[in-house]
């Protein structure tokens, strides 16, 4: 992208600062760029830039011309252009949703090429809210193989293994556990309830297009649940890319995966597209010599299937589905699935997940007034999970229905926008856990109204407020507030506060504790309530800065982030002593701050560096089981430190290379008194994991248009932490513990792998 396209961009911007770039992408244009040559002949243009006027929302078009741009329903016109022809304005009617588009050519200049590169990752400057755009070029860094792998290069997130038998990972934001984060799915509900942790591993890379990552509570549009904050994916379009898409994968741990993406667009109007994954876990490993094996063996497959329509009289709808097997049988080397487990046997692991999910989202763009249009999202979950920790039986079911009914307008003018809506949640859970059942139905109805204001390209800011009745915890209300302030042309101050609510699920989010023989305490537990707790109920406040700049003759973007988190209720995790873990609703404080400074820069053509450095303090009020006297302490398992160097390098040719490489330094972490006797350690006691360092590398070879090789490693220091399961020995003994993880659990891994399209 040229300077002449970016300050378009910018120009676009001050001309409609209304639009707001968290706002939910109701509208889809595509269409195809093109010049007629001198006998009157179309020549289609490839990397024309069409940009969305009023938002940094743009797109280019491919080899064949064609070009496809989800957008905000508030923005009215297009931006065109292409290097030796005249900029142009395209002004979007109302149903009008494929475009063919003829540039001219600009007669008074001579072809002169100048490069801007589009980063992997954008932070957006026009929003009240700060957005990360993490887009498919930065998904490719790494192997990516899921959603819970595609935070390698982003030092916002924490990602880290829940225990050492299951494999599963975690992912942490504001130094909060996941469950605190709102995952959505082209802004409708996605990764929660049973799911919290296991679902993260059901969206694999492939089927990614994008994602946004905010931190802090964010829009009331989209619930009430986001406490640290939300990430947003988008997967790929039936209009977007190639036609096919196959992706091999290898590792030397024994992973196989191979991903299928097929699209096919059956007019201008209509588009499908079919998302295959299967992966095997089949080769048993023990690297840290601890008679368990290293990641349980099995095999996942996913299937999902979307259509698009969108209309010429204004009306979008996309309707889809998806399937979800996963099956695992992990623990002692020698278990094998169906053994007994009695004293004498081996320690067996094994779990079987079906879910199915379908969702539609209906939208009408008015076309008699302009930026109005009202969109329904609806969603549907069946959840099921079958697990074995040894002698506990862990089974679930979940059904949820999602509906959320939004209408958009503006007051007077374009600065003044405003939303309405209604929304409808029903989870109906059946859990059953050590011999006892906890069953629940939560309905939760809720109406919501959300006021845009934006004056010049200076101030914006977004109020919202919602309103839900909760069958179980009653009526609550939940107001959030971000401000955008921009004193200078590049910089962009941003604050925001706010409230959300979440209902704790207690076994689900900590199966990790499962892997061992920890009693499960549930304190204090008052009947009516899910599993007898009260509801979480958190505020969140921030401020943040970015500041772009030119450092010599390059663009540098720096950020940063400070917010805090404080519970006025909050379900406690109590894991201090190694003989049980207790749940049970705070009395105290509990808080956390984090704080995170990020440098992006581009050394030299092509080659980029990103630098990070991010410090956490959280802290809960924990109850003493002999006093029963509140003691407040650092949360256990969260590094306060984290140093983060990435660099990427591409070579200029067009069959080029790919050098990625990442370095993290993990400061140490507070480990509870986790036995009486192992190594001396007391219950109770403050104790610290040793801080360590990760490196992970990838190279990538494109040989052509269609076919492209990677090769990487992960953990290439090879550190591991080895006493990860306590007492392994003796799987029996009450201080039999596989949950305490603060660092890898298998050692170094090269993978390989191939991408392979048909345009």
């Amino acid at each position: 992208m040229n300077s002449l396209k970016l300050k378009i961009f910018l120009l676009g911007s001050l001309l409609l600062v209304g639009a707001n770039s968290y706002a939910q992408y109701t509208r889809t244009i595509e269409g195809k760029v093109y010049s007629k040559a001198s006998k009157g002949k179309k020549e289609y243009l490839e990397s024309a830039t069409v940009g969305a006027l009023g938002v940094m929302t743009g797109t280019q078009t491919n080899k064949d011309g064609r070009f496809s741009l989800s957008i905000p329903d508030t923005v009215t016109a297009l931006i065109v252009s292409f290097v030796g022809f005249k900029t142009d304005t395209i002004l979007l009617k109302p149903g009008a949703d494929n475009l063919n588009i003829e540039l001219h050519h600009e007669n008074t200049l001579e072809e002169v090429w100048i490069r801007e590169k589009v980063q992997s990752t954008e932070i957006n400057m026009h929003g009240p809210i700060k957005v990360e755009n993490i887009g498919q070029k930065e998904l490719l860094k790494a192997a990516c193989c899921n959603l819970s792998e595609s935070f390698e290069t982003t030092p916002s997130i924490d990602v880290s293994f829940t225990d050492a038998v299951t494999g599963y990972k975690q992912i942490k934001m504001l130094g909060l556990s996941g469950p605190y984060t709102l995952i959505t799915r082209e802004n409708i509900p996605d990764i929660r309830g049973l799911a919290a942790i296991t679902g993260l591993s059901f969206t694999p890379g492939t089927w990614i297009e994008s994602m946004q990552l905010s931190k802090g509570t964010g829009s009331v549009v989209n619930g009430y649940e986001s406490v640290a904050g939300q990430i947003n994916v988008e997967l790929r379009k039936p209009f977007d890319g190639e036609r096919w898409l196959f992706n091999l994968y290898q590792n030397t741990q024994g992973r196989s995966e191979a991903n299928v993406n097929y699209k096919h667009k059956f007019n201008d109007k209509i588009g499908t597209n079919l998302l295959v994954h299967v992966n095997s876990q089949w080769l048993k490993q023990d690297q840290n010599k601890d008679h368990f094996i290293d990641e349980p063996l099995g095999n996942q497959f996913n299937i999902l299937n979307r259509w698009i329509y969108s209309g010429s009289n204004g009306w979008m709808v996309q309707a889809g589905i998806k399937y979800v097997h996963a099956d695992a049988i992990g623990g002692d080397w020698n278990y094998k699935e169906g053994m007994l487990q009695v004293a004498g046997n081996p320690w067996g692991y094994t779990s079987n997940i079906n879910r199915v999910e379908d969702w539609a989202k209906i939208a009408k763009v008015f076309s008699g007034r302009e930026g109005t249009s009202i969109g329904l999202q609806l969603s549907n979950a069946d959840h099921s999970l079958d697990a074995i920790y040894g002698q506990r039986e862990y089974k679930g079911t979940q059904t949820s229905f999602y509906a959320n009914l939004i209408f958009q307008t503006y007051i007077g003018n374009t600065n003044n926008i405003i939303k309405l809506g209604a929304s409808e949640v029903v989870d109906k859970y059946n859990e059953q856990f050590a011999g006892e059942n906890y069953n629940r139905t939560e309905v939760v109805p809720g109406v919501f109204g959300e006021y845009s204001y934006s004056h010049t390209d200076k101030f914006n800011l977004v109020a919202g407020l919602r309103v839900d009745d909760n069958n179980i915890y009653g009526l609550f209300v939940t107001p959030r507030l971000h401000v955008r302030y921009a004193p200078f042309k590049k910089t962009v101050i941003r604050a925001s506060i706010g409230r959300a609510q979440r209902t704790a699920n207690i076994f689900a989010e900590n199966m990790g504790f499962m892997a061992g023989n920890r009693q499960f305490n549930i304190l204090n537990h008052e009947q009516g309530k899910a599993y007898g707790l009260n509801p979480e109920v958190a505020w969140n406040t921030g401020i943040n800065l970015t500041h772009k700049f030119k450092l010599g003759l390059r663009e540098a973007v720096l950020t940063f982030d400070y917010y805090y988190t404080w519970f006025q209720s909050q379900v406690v995790v109590d894991m201090e002593y190694p003989d049980f873990i207790s749940f049970y609703n705070l009395s105290g404080r509990s808080f956390a701050h984090s704080f995170q400074a990020q440098f992006d820069y581009e050394l030299m053509h092509n080659l980029d560096l990103r630098l990070a450095y991010r410090y956490y303090n959280v802290m809960v009020t924990y109850k003493d089981p002999a006093t029963g006297e509140g003691v407040l302490r650092e949360k256990p398992l969260v590094p306060a430190h984290r140093a983060f160097i990435n660099i990427g390098y591409k070579t200029r040719n067009t069959n080029n290379w790919r050098f990625d490489y990442t370095i993290q330094w993990i400061s140490s972490e507070r480990t509870p008194g986790i036995t009486h006797n192992h190594k001396g350690i007391s219950p109770g006691g403050i104790n610290a994991s040793p801080s360590y360092i990760q490196m992970n590398a990838q190279i990538s070879k494109v040989l052509s248009d269609v076919f492209e090789l990677y090769l990487g490693g992960e953990n290439l220091t090879n550190y591991m932490q080895h006493d990860a399961i306590i007492d392994y020995a003796n799987t029996s003994a009450p201080d039999f513990d596989a949950s305490m993880i603060w660092g890898p659990m298998m050692g170094r891994s090269i993978y390989a792998g191939l991408r392979y399209k048909i345009k």
